[in-house]
């Protein structure tokens, strides 16, 4: 037990892994990155324009090696992105959309389901032969929400997706254990990003969210990060189709 607790809390722990985090030009997938790369790991992330993969390599604190324009919704430009890799062991899915009183509409639903969950599985099918050969074995994080467990009226189409990012984690899980490949999924709750702007403007919807967070607060990108590098680390390398909330107490309130 000594030594992966050793290895798992070195600041090398993860030295020489390779990771791409899918969405990670911003918000909860730029914390991520960030975090991955303070432990060792080589990291590439991803924004939807050119404009965000600008903005991230710009930004002060960015740490990945590269960043890149992909839309999870090009099955060729994902299969060329993770080709181009030399390897990868490590998979984080964060990319996602919202359209906040938008999804009734049909065509807005199938929309935010292309992207949160048809694109989470995309990413997932074309890394697997890749992360079948990571020494040790690979692993995957998906981001779920609190909003896998519960509806949400204004958003019938992300809540819907991201259920389904549950239940495509523990289904991946069964499929990918005899590879290696561990899949996992975070499950954040309330987190200070732009997709959740409106909520935040809203001072009585962010009183209500505050009235039933034990913790008392919004979260912030750095508060999910650390589990989801505990999930690719060693300290968990017996766990596989967890879904983990990180959540302030939220959903046992």
């Amino acid at each position: 037990m000594r030594d992966v607790i050793d290895a798992t809390f070195r600041d090398d722990m993860l030295a020489r892994q390779v990771a791409l985090v899918v969405g990670g030009s911003s918000g909860i997938g730029a914390a991520i990155a960030r975090a991955l790369a303070r432990v060792g790991a080589v990291v590439t992330v991803t924004g939807a324009t050119p404009d965000e993969v600008n903005a991230a390599r710009t930004a002060p604190d960015f740490a990945p090696r590269d960043a890149v324009a992909l839309d999870v919704r090009d099955g060729s430009a994902v299969g060329a992105l993770i080709a181009d890799l030399p390897r990868l062991d490590i998979l984080v899915n964060c990319a996602g959309i919202i359209r906040r009183g938008a999804e009734h509409e049909l065509e807005t639903f199938e929309d935010v389901l292309s992207v949160n969950l048809t694109g989470t599985m995309r990413c997932c099918t074309l890394a697997r032969s890749k992360l079948a050969k990571a020494q040790g074995g690979g692993a995957i994080v998906n981001t779920a929400s609190v909003l896998s467990y519960q509806g949400g009226a204004l958003v019938p189409g992300y809540s819907a997706s991201k259920g389904g990012v549950a239940q495509l984690t523990k289904s991946l899980a069964l499929a990918y254990a005899d590879e290696g490949i561990r899949v996992n999924a975070i499950a954040p709750g309330w987190v200070r990003t732009p997709l959740t702007r409106a909520l935040q403007d809203d001072a009585d919807r962010s009183l209500s969210i505050l009235a039933r967070t034990p913790l008392r607060r919004w979260a912030n990108p750095n508060d999910i990060a650390g589990a989801a590098v505990f999930l690719c680390s060693p300290a968990a390398r017996f766990m596989t189709g967890a879904i983990v909330p990180v959540d302030g107490g939220y959903l046992i309130a």
